[in-house]
């Protein structure tokens, strides 16, 4: 491309530079000379000057700028308005009698129009946003068919009522249009007006001025523009004005200078809306582009922003102007056809009668020129119809043969786009950054066609980054200083830059076209573009562009801008151009037109002359009647075999099984990413999802209007199990009742989307969940679609979607799920980019987490499969075939290429059934492409014992040529008696599918189906059928394909208009899995390695072929040019001499069909080269040199045959047919005898077993295969910098290319940022300032692959959303039996007041305590001794193993009650409020109060910190002023609010900030109470976040190691010290001190539900009662027991563990003074003295209640209540891990290895102390106490402590303090001592109370090493226990983690 830049003209060194470079370019061999113009610049680091004043890139004016730049070059004197006479009223709006005039103000008064006249609206430039309502006669308006309207004007004022103006000047006046500029009736009448359905007068259709007549022999749009350039404003067009297809108009004067053709619509006003887009001068679209490459349509618009449109028209137009915008132009341009079926409905085809001659418009002020005649007869002689780009400047008239050219503005609005760019820098200040100039534009343009080959067509977006790159370099400086940093308020000013003048322009253009072989031809003209456009029509008729494909025309006035035009003239390039042009519809139209009216007969009798016997169709007679009798024998013979023998039961293939649902671990993984992001939905704070609210989960699945689609949805929903699983069906689902869950966008549609709406509202807490698969289809806007009643499916997703409804609905959520989601990636889209889904790339990490089976084969891997290293590429081309189109594209030019194309293939397949079948002859006629498909189509079903086959998919998007394809092809099937080989079958959208009788009962057979009414209805289960499947449809619909395709033949796709979306759903057909499980062949057969770049390789026959790999050198660049093909149509790709062996039986095997490689075009195969010998030792050549060879495995032989080529260039490709003497297949006659089948049943292979291992062969067109196999500079295909969407555009050209890296996501935020949608885009109204505020919170986005298994993702996904919504409802509790029962106390142990409510606290103090712990969670530790158990050792369980212990706990689920306790999961309306969602309250009002107390036993002050959100200050006393927490208020003992709960709620809490159950709103039935979450200092960041409305108290950072105790202590403390403030600061209000509430709940964080038992004592006997168990509120369960007589005197008061296994005697008894656990509410005033360890981490609640209840306090445990815990996998005691110190590995340690010898080199563990010294007790303290193991009546004795010593060692707790309670040991013999941190109340004179067993063993445990020895010295210890040095021990921790000691002995 050519390089601009910046700098100044080298004046100099002109001549020289000019002189060096022709000689150069004489002399070189290259075909693109070095661009001069590149070397006519000085360095870029110059900064650019203004490059050209009169530059009209940038005009933003709509009126008066455009038009000044349109206007003749001599200036204009300004307009002199005639001043209003005095007195009269000169108001914008008003008319001079002062009446309003505007549009707004009376459009419901009546209006009296007289006849002959049409209300129209005027614009004034001083009101854009008003119409002004003027009464005109229609004779001076363009009539109904756009036809010239009289000269002059005659309107009446509708305000005043004056009448008979006569002029528009007068009449401009009066109605006060206060105009700089001569009024025109052309530029300021722009409406008709209209009145709508409510009398309403409104906006109607653009008055259509100068609209342009048809060039076309036809009424069809040559585009009805698909690309939107501009931001139309809201009212610019009502919906009156377009139909289906078409948008709003954005600048209403684009079609003041055209005029509109003649039309037989039935809307005569809106077809101005649709003509055909021909455009001229300026008045045309900006949003046009050139095709490049390859690529036949014009498909990205690019546009900086919105620009504005160019300008009235101009008076000089005399003639018909060659333009036929639509009004909608602006909006709607040519650079996609491909759009909806219903585009340009009421558009009609049929040919014009005549045309109408130049008009007579006089216009004194316009350059002179005369029309220019489009000479007759043009199309005929030139055999193309010449496309015309309009450039720059002005372009003249056509008169004359119009139908025989047509105009474009593509050009022009890339030259506008261009010089836009530098806005982009506008706001950097970049005053001085100029835009390219209007010369350098066109020189690079001129480069740019230079250097296409004669096959490619030019491409918009190149040209567009050529511009763009060019201009970036020019002004590279510049760009980085105004990125870089801010500007300067006065930038540097440039030095004075001289550009390329436009004298030097045509020059230029013509140095760089000289070396082109005229391929780019240039026309200079002196005075205007007419003598260019004239000299070129008169080169055409004379032949003498005969090799020019472009003539680009350059008018360059030294004292004007230059007037420039581009003329495609090559008859290929010309043809894709102009039907790229057409829309869908437009398409099918024309194409059906040509088969109506009879045109394509010609081509029928063209080919009837091809074949030297007569018409094909003699010859099929012909053959019919010779060979029916034997052909049908012996066809019987081969078809009914198998069926036979799989009838006898033998199984004879085991390939064949249709799949059915499975749910592959991808999918499982993204169903679970969708449930994910629904979850995040619900949790985040914006409330517009609760899912805690919903009980089951409904859905409905739309899908597009395709039977095929909708009943393999059916299929797979049926088979999911989803329906049963839901539990929205019982067993024995029907398939009627499926058929409710799925609707198909259709007419019927509304009906079953009413039914789901209606469920909708009904079902509040259901969650509805609407799936909208192939979301892509329709996403036109409802609004935008004015005729439902003609197309009614076309805006229907918008309308039921997007309904109100829809998304007002609390409860649907919609997942849109698409394999191409770009058009729902843009600006205005409504799903947020963190709700899209995307599946997970095959090269993504962790990819190998998924244990695939399968591998997906896709575009990308069928593009790498084309690139060197591989095998036969799947992705091919057939170079005959093109060539015969190309050819036959000359001969009939009249004939759309889509029917050529069609029937060319036909052709081929006819001719390739015929020598398959034997007319060997007929192989001369057909492609080695089409051969090898139609042969391996007839042959496979002989290679499987049962018949299976392969399936072949024609796609033919246009019905009406399918529907011709399949008459002929099942004609010639009959007649070749073929019709039990392979079946031929019609795939149209709208119906079923319908197969032969036949080929339904193999069907059965295969699939084991017994229903004598079953007929398919997917493609899927035509598994293994051999068959045709001719596709139609414009578009696939999402259907998927069976395992048994082989070949997908997209020749015949509409490749001259393609988007990304469009371009990849055609490929997406060819989707495949292949098995993982075995390697992919590379190859098919044999796999020779062609080293020789010259050579060419034969395309994949299936299996029997041998075939060579092509050099990667064959790709071609786009500079090169490829070997000349033959333009003979009737060239063969075969030759007629190659032995004729493979068609002379099907028994035979099939011909071994050489061609060209796949990517390269196939020469004329005329001649053949018989050296057969030569052709095998070459191939046993090429073995023997080590090139990697592979032979077929059904090679027979080295007699096989072969290929060879000539590396020679100018020697034509062959076909050689080797045959030998010795071979048993060789046949030298035609004749159909079956021969030996020997060589079928050794090579016999089901076609099934293949395609599980590789994906089917796809053929294209050559210019899809070169767009999607070339790449950009991204790196990227050039496909995938398409535009996306036919109903988006870009938002401007300054954008960056899709980069090769870039991830989906990355993919889905670029096309946010650079596309928008057009007017009839349904997003398209979506747009608010606040971008956030667009995004519908409940909508999804789902996209993947095609056939990549979203379905059953989906599916999936439904499946655990059911189960996830019931699992939120439900919850798993420990439930598990109260151990130990057995060892209960028995002498008075049972309180005897069995209908007590409360403990009577007389007969409550004379119980005895129950030692014995019954929590099933201590099942493992140790038991506690006391005087009346009786223990046998048989009694406890065996040990658990450690990594069981909380594995094996018994669970049961639970469904929530209204009382529950809840996580961070869980929203409702109910506790916003408590959870902080409060209006008055921000959530991050909260704030941080330290609170500071002493305490002795730590030896150092206490700082806490309470962290208090606004909301619950009140709960806390501050000091005034200064706001200091004082203390936190606690209610008086007396105090009887029955909404209040007087004990503050604790709860100490680690790693459970989302699962620990914090929220006690519904726990606490609404009551109001004090909730505290205790934290470690370093998880209250996290804490805060998810609770923002809850009190926190932040731990010390000392504690952020510790364990529970830590926590308890503190809280046990701080209460205390609280308390004592509390009682201060009340006494001074005279309240006494222990009328304070000392009662503070401790509670576990995984607290869910508490339960009450209902006592029934009816009988009468004690024994006789019933009881029940119910849930209740834990404010129910409060005040109880708050509510207790004398409960200050209870220590501590708790409730039983849930169990369901309770028995009748533990709820018989109300209460019971034992152990207490979990959740204990605590007396903080009568435990004053009784500490928790704060040390500890386990069995800390044990040893506090054994600690209270030696202090002769009391403990309650209220049988009748219990609480239920939820088993939370997460946090608390799990979140210490023990690990090494020194290295990361998280190997786990064994707890032998957590003590060691002091001074050892043990490895040192990163874990606290006493954490290893409980573990270690608790799984080896048989090592300390060996003869305690299970020996329960010898227990080891613990003074003043409970340390888990296992379940088979029994301990006996005795405390040292004076008074205290203890069992009496006088008669217990003891088997150890344990001494833990003993104090001074342990004395040697205490522990010589007690006796112990010989070799009973001692622990003491210390701080440090002097403590211990002290402590034994002290306790007189050496008296009775024997010390070695060897028995000391430590915990292994190093010396700075503190670590414990221990000493052991053994008694004397």
């Amino acid at each position: 491309m050519g390089n601009s830049y910046a700098g100044q003209l080298k004046t100099t060194r002109f001549e020289e530079v000019l002189h060096n470079s022709i000689e150069a370019s004489l002399r070189s061999n290259n075909l693109v000379p070095r661009p001069i113009f590149s070397q006519l610049y000085l360095e870029a680091e110059q900064q650019l000057s203004s490059l050209e004043a009169g530059s009209r890139g940038d005009n933003e004016e709509e009126e008066e700028e455009e038009e000044e730049g349109l206007e003749s070059s001599s200036p204009l004197n300004p307009y002199q308005m005639h001043p209003p006479p005095e007195g009269c009223c000169t108001t914008d709006g008003f008319c001079q009698a002062g009446k309003d005039l505007r549009l707004v103000s009376i459009s419901n008064e009546p209006i009296e129009v007289p006849s002959g006249f049409l209300l129209v609206g005027a614009k004034s430039p001083n009101l854009p946003d008003h119409l002004l309502v003027c009464a005109v006669d229609k004779r001076f308006l363009p009539d109904d068919n756009g036809h010239n309207a009289l000269l002059g004007f005659s309107g009446n004022c509708v305000g005043c009522g004056k009448k008979g103006f006569c002029y528009f000047t007068e009449f401009s006046n009066h109605i006060n249009l206060k105009l700089t500029t001569q009024p025109k009736k052309q530029k300021h009448l722009k409406y008709y007006l209209v009145r709508n359905a409510h009398g309403t007068l409104m906006k109607g259709p653009l008055i259509c001025w100068r609209g342009s007549v048809e060039l076309r022999s036809r009424q069809t749009s040559s585009s009805t523009c698909s690309s939107s350039l501009f931001q139309a404003p809201e009212s610019s067009v009502p919906p009156a004005a377009f139909t289906s297809e078409q948008v709003l108009v954005a600048n209403p004067n684009v079609l003041m200078g055209n005029q509109l053709t003649g039309t037989t619509s039935d809307y005569p006003l809106q077809m101005s809306a649709m003509s055909p887009a021909v455009f001229n001068g300026k008045d045309s679209p900006k949003h046009q582009q050139l095709v490049k490459n390859n690529l036949s349509v014009p498909t990205r618009p690019s546009v900086l922003g919105t620009l504005t449109n160019s300008g009235p028209p101009k008076k000089r137009h005399k003639g018909w102007s060659p333009e036929s915008p639509s009004a909608l132009d602006p909006c709607y341009t040519q650079t996609s056809a491909h759009r909806m079926k219903t585009d340009s409905a009421g558009v009609s085809c049929l040919p014009q009668a005549g045309l109408v001659g130049p008009a007579t418009i006089s216009s004194p002020v316009v350059a002179a020129g005369e029309p220019v005649s489009v000479p007759d007869n043009l199309l005929k002689i030139c055999k193309a119809k010449p496309v015309i780009f309009k450039g720059h400047g002005n372009f003249p008239y056509l008169c004359g043969n119009l139908s025989d050219v047509i105009v474009s503005s593509l050009l022009y609005t890339c030259y506008q786009n261009s010089q836009s760019i530098s806005r982009a820098y506008e706001q950097y200040g970049a005053s001085t950054i100029q835009p390219i100039s209007e010369e350098m534009q066109l020189l690079l343009t001129v480069y740019y066609l230079v250097q296409l080959a004669s096959d490619q067509v030019p491409l918009i977006e190149d040209l567009e980054q050529i511009l763009m790159r060019s201009w970036r370099e020019s002004h590279l400086t510049e760009i980085r200083q105004y990125q870089q940093a801010a500007p300067q308020p006065f930038p540097q000013v440039p030095s004075h830059i001289a550009p390329v003048t436009s004298a030097q322009l045509p020059w230029l253009a013509g140095l760089a076209a000289s070396s082109c072989n005229d391929s780019v031809h240039i026309i200079e003209c002196s005075y205007s573009l007419a003598e260019g456009l004239s000299e070129m029509f008169k080169l055409l008729i004379e032949g003498k562009l005969v090799k020019t494909n472009y003539v680009v025309i350059i008018c360059a006035c030294r004292n004007t801008p230059i007037d420039s035009c581009i003329a495609v003239t090559g008859k290929y390039q010309a043809r894709i151009l102009s039907e790229s042009l057409l829309s869908p519809a437009e398409y099918q139209k024309e194409v059906n037109y040509e088969l109506m009216t009879g045109k394509v007969e010609s081509l029928g009798a063209f080919f009837s002359t091809l074949c030297p016997e007569g018409d094909i169709d003699i010859l099929l007679d012909k053959f019919y009647q010779e060979n029916q009798n034997h052909i049908s024998s012996s066809l019987n013979t081969s078809v009914n075999k198998p069926a036979a023998l799989d009838a006898s039961g033998t199984p004879l293939c085991t390939s064949y099984g249709l799949e059915r649902h499975q749910i592959r671990p991808l999918q499982l993984a993204v169903a679970q990413k969708l449930l994910s992001h629904v979850c995040s939905i619900a949790d985040s704070s914006t409330q517009n999802l609760d899912l805690g609210s919903f009980e089951k989960v409904d859905f409905l699945i739309c899908v597009p209007p395709s039977e095929v689609t909708y009943q393999q949805t059916l299929f797979h929903l049926w088979h999911s199990g989803v329906l049963l699983e839901l539990g929205l069906e019982k067993e024995h689902v029907t398939k009627q009742r499926v058929e409710q869950y799925v609707v198909k966008l259709d007419a019927e549609a509304q009906t079953k989307f009413k039914v789901f709406l209606q469920n909708s509202l009904q079902n509040p807490h259901t969650l509805f969940v609407l799936i909208h698969d192939h979301a892509h289809w329709d996403l036109v806007s409802a609004v935008h679609n004015l005729y439902p009643q003609t197309e009614p499916a076309v805006g229907l997703v918008d309308r039921l979607l997007n309904c109100r409804e829809v998304k007002e609905a609390p409860n649907i959520v919609t997942l849109h799920v698409t394999s191409f989601p770009y058009a729902l990636q843009t600006q205005h889209t409504l799903i947020s980019p963190y709700n899209e889904i995307h599946w997970p790339a095959s090269y993504s990490n962790g990819m190998d987490l998924y244990q695939e089976n399968k591998k997906y084969f896709g575009l990308s891997e069928f593009i790498e499969s084309t690139l060197s290293g591989h095998s036969l590429p799947l992705l091919r081309y057939d170079s005959s075939f093109e060539a015969m189109v190309m050819a036959l594209g000359k001969r009939f030019p009249r004939l759309h290429s889509a029917v050529i194309r069609t029937f060319v293939l036909v052709q081929h397949y006819s001719a390739a059934m015929m020598a398959v079948s034997g007319l060997s002859q007929m192989k001369n006629y057909t492609s080695v492409e089409t051969l090898e498909i139609t042969q391996n189509l007839i042959n496979s079903s002989k290679q499987c014992a049962c018949g299976h086959g392969l399936m072949v998919v024609l796609r033919i998007p246009c019905i009406p040529l399918a529907a011709v394809a399949y008459e002929r092809l099942y004609h010639v099937r009959e007649r070749l008696a073929l019709e039990d080989h392979f079946e031929i079958i019609l795939g149209n959208p709208n119906s079923t599918i319908t197969i032969g009788k036949h080929f339904v009962e193999q069907l059965k057979v295969w699939q084991k189906i017994e229903d004598a009414e079953w007929r398919p209805q997917t493609y899927l289960e035509l598994e293994g059928l051999p068959c045709i499947l001719i596709f139609s449809g414009m578009d696939p619909h999402g259907e998927s394909l069976p395992r048994s395709l082989r070949y997908c033949d997209l020749r015949l796709i509409n490749s001259s208009c393609l988007m990304r979306t469009t371009l990849e759903q055609e490929l997406g057909l060819a989707a495949y899995f292949v098995s993982s499980e075995v390697p992919m062949e590379k190859v098919t057969v044999g796999e020779v390695l062609e080293s020789d770049p010259e050579k060419l390789s034969s395309t994949d026959n299936e299996d029997e072929e041998i075939v060579t790999e092509g050099s990667v050198s064959e790709k071609r660049s786009p500079v090169k040019r490829e070997r000349s093909c033959s333009h003979d149509s009737a060239s063969s790709s075969l030759s007629s001499k190659t032995s004729s062996l493979a068609f002379c039986n099907e028994s035979s095997p099939p011909l071994v069909s050489l061609g060209e490689r796949a990517r390269s075009p196939h020469p004329p195969l005329n001649s053949v080269m018989e050296e057969g010998a030569a052709s095998c030792e070459k191939q046993r050549q090429r073995v023997s040199e080590g090139t990697q060879t592979t032979i077929s495995r059904h090679c027979p032989g080295p007699g096989e045959q072969d290929m060879c080529l000539n590396p020679k260039p100018n020697l034509r490709s062959v076909q050689v047919s080797v045959t030998s003497s010795s071979s048993p297949y060789s046949s030298s006659s035609s004749s159909s005898a079956p021969t030996s089948n020997a060589f079928i049943l050794q090579s016999s292979q089901c076609p099934m077993t293949k395609g599980l291992k590789q994906p089917p062969v796809v053929f294209l067109p050559k210019l899809v295969y070169d767009m999607v196999t070339s790449t950009d500079s991204s790196g990227l295909p050039k496909a995938s910098s398409l535009l996306p969407y036919h109903s988006v555009m870009w938002a401007s050209s300054f954008r960056p290319l899709l980069s090769k890296m870039m991830t989906c996501t990355e993919q889905s935020l670029y096309y946010r940022q650079w596309t928008v949608p057009k007017p009839s885009h349904m997003d398209y109204n979506n747009r608010n300032e606040g971008r956030m505020d667009n995004f519908h919170p409940r909508r999804l986005l789902l996209s993947g692959p095609p056939q990549i298994g979203k379905t059953g993702a989906y599916l999936q996904f439904l499946s655990i959303l059911s189960r996830m919504l019931i699992r939120l409802t439900e919850v798993d509790v420990y439930d598990e039996e109260e151990i130990n029962i057995n060892l209960r106390e028995e002498s008075g142990g049972h309180y005897p007041q069995h209908n007590d409510v409360w403990p009577d606290l007389e007969i409550f103090k004379k119980m005895p305590f129950d030692y014995i712990i019954h929590d099933p969670k201590y099942d493992d530790a140790s038991m506690i001794c006391s005087r009346n158990q009786k223990i046998k050792s048989d009694d406890k369980p065996a040990i658990r193993k450690h990594e069981d212990l909380y594995v094996r706990r018994q669970t049961t689920r639970m469904r929530l009650s209204k009382y529950a306790a809840y996580n961070t999961y869980h929203h409702c309306e109910q506790c916003h409020q408590y959870l902080g969602f409060n209006p008055r309250y921000q959530l991050y009002e909260s704030t941080l109060h330290a609170f500071a107390f002493s305490y002795s036993m730590l030896g150092e002050e206490i700082q806490l910190h309470f962290i208090i959100p606004k909301s619950k200050e009140h709960h806390f006393v501050f000091s005034q002023p200064g706001g200091q927490l004082e203390s936190m208020r606690l209610p008086l003992v007396t105090d009887k609010n029955q909404e209040f709960i007087k004990s503050p709620t604790f709860t100490p809490t680690t790693g459970r900030h989302e699962h620990g159950l914090f929220n006690l709103y519904h726990a606490m039935d609404g009551a109001s109470h004090l909730h505290v979450l205790v934290v470690k200092e370093y998880e209250m960041a996290i804490y805060k976040k998810y609770w923002p409305n809850h009190i926190m108290l932040v731990l010390p950072s000392i504690f952020n190691s510790a364990g529970v105790g830590a926590a308890h202590f503190l809280i046990k403390e701080l209460s205390y010290h609280n308390l004592e403030l509390e009682r201060n600061r009340q006494e001074e209000l005279g309240i006494k001190p222990q009328d304070i509430w000392p009662f503070i709940v401790i509670s576990d964080d995984s607290c869910v539900m508490w339960n009450m038992v209902d006592i029934d004592s009816g009988g009468e006997r004690r024994s006789d009662y019933t009881w029940s168990e119910r849930n209740v509120s834990l404010k129910h369960i409060l005040q109880h027991i708050e509510a207790a007589p004398n409960v200050t005197h209870y220590a501590l008061i708790g409730m039983r563990k849930w169990s369901s296994k309770t028995r009748s005697g533990e709820v018989q008894e109300p209460f019971s003074r034992c152990h207490i656990h979990d959740f204990i509410i605590l007396n903080v005033d009568l435990t004053q003295n009784v500490q928790y360890n704060q040390n500890r981490f386990t069995c800390d609640d044990v040893d506090f209640n054994l600690r209270v209840h030696s202090a002769g306090l009391l403990l309650c445990r209220f049988n009748r209540f219990s609480v239920m815990k939820k088993q939370i996998a997460v946090g608390g005691h799990r979140s210490f891990h023990i690990k090494s110190k020194v290295s990361d590995n998280l190997v786990s340690i064994a707890p032998s290895q957590y003590i060691c010898a002091p001074d050892s080199k043990h490895t040192f563990l990163a874990a606290p102390a006493q954490l290893l010294l409980e573990k270690f007790l608790q799984y080896h303290s048989h090592r300390f106490f060996p003869l305690s193991l299970k020996n329960y009546g010898h227990p080891v004795l613990s003074v003043d402590c409970y340390l888990n010593l296992g379940p088979q060692v029994a301990v006996c707790y005795v405390s040292s303090r004076p008074h205290s309670l203890n069992i009496s040991c006088s008669d217990l013999l003891f088997s150890g001592l344990l001494l833990y941190l003993c104090d001074s109340f342990v004395v040697a004179s205490f522990l010589k109370k007690f006796h112990f067993l010989k070799g009973a063993t001692l622990c003491v445990i210390c701080q440090d090493r002097n403590s211990l020895r002290q402590t034994v010295v002290r306790l007189e210890l050496e008296d009775e226990w024997q010390f070695r040095l060897r028995d000391e021990f430590q915990t292994a921790n190093a010396k700075e983690d503190r670590p414990l000691f221990f000493l052991t002995g053994r008694h004397i």
